[in-house]
């Protein structure tokens, strides 16, 4: 279910605060009753919704899970013509990366053209896991391994994981990092404010979705993986 002025918004037709003028003007109708509510809310897939007696059609939203490779630029263009994650991905329909993963990061990456799940997997208010493979370049000290859940400052704010553990028992380089940052490079930056260079780095999670397809490749996000995303973080 979602407001009747956003339905109407995200249509095309025309501004949120337009649309709230449409409604209280009478001139919108949900199966063939007027409403001049701005608090009504419709269910896109059942409800028919009209203006001046036009039937509106709703606005189809997409969704994609990508396993992003090495050398692909999380952004809808670049201006050095490198290949961007749009670029993977069939769309007629313009679509838009959630959040950011770096160059050579591979992994989850939403992408969609639905704005506000966008901004329910980003916002920090949500506090949306993600987890990553991160391989450094040294062993990891015991106490730098205290550090990365206690806290550590990243231009004077302070983040942590929240859990860590290692991958391999022969070493202490390759370790799985469980977080619900979402600056820019945050991992890396946790490491280098430690003395230590990650090397590679991969998300095998973001909130409910897992890498589950082979990198490089992508797949539409099935109803029901959206709507647990939404009963679980909005």
């Amino acid at each position: 279910m979602i407001r009747l002025n956003k339905f109407i918004a995200d249509s095309g037709i025309t501004s949120r605060r337009k649309s709230e003028e449409l409604i209280l003007q009478g001139r919108i109708s949900v199966n063939n009753k007027i409403i001049k509510q701005l608090s009504f809310k419709v269910d896109p897939e059942n409800d028919e919704v009209f203006f001046d007696g036009e039937k509106i059609a709703p606005k189809k939203h997409l969704y994609f899970l990508l396993n992003k490779p090495k050398g692909v630029v999380t952004t809808t263009s670049d201006e050095k013509n490198r290949m961007t994650v749009i670029d993977i991905i069939n769309s007629k329909e313009k679509i838009f990366p959630v959040g950011r993963l770096d160059y050579n990061t591979t992994g989850v990456l939403i992408l969609t053209n639905d704005g506000d799940f966008s901004n329910l997997l980003t916002h920090p208010s949500n506090h949306v896991p993600r987890t990553y493979q991160v391989t450094i370049d040294r062993d990891l000290e015991p106490e730098d391994e205290k550090k990365l859940l206690k806290g550590v400052f990243i231009d004077g704010v302070r983040g942590k994981f929240k859990s860590l553990k290692f991958t391999k028992v022969s070493s202490k380089k390759g370790i799985e990092v469980v977080t619900v940052e979402g600056r820019n490079h945050f991992v890396k930056n946790m490491f280098k404010a430690l003395g230590y260079t990650v090397t590679s780095l991969n998300r095998s999670v973001f909130g409910n979705f897992e890498v589950d397809i082979p990198v490089g490749t992508y797949r539409p996000i099935l109803k029901n993986e959206i709507k647990k995303a939404i009963e679980t973080y909005g």
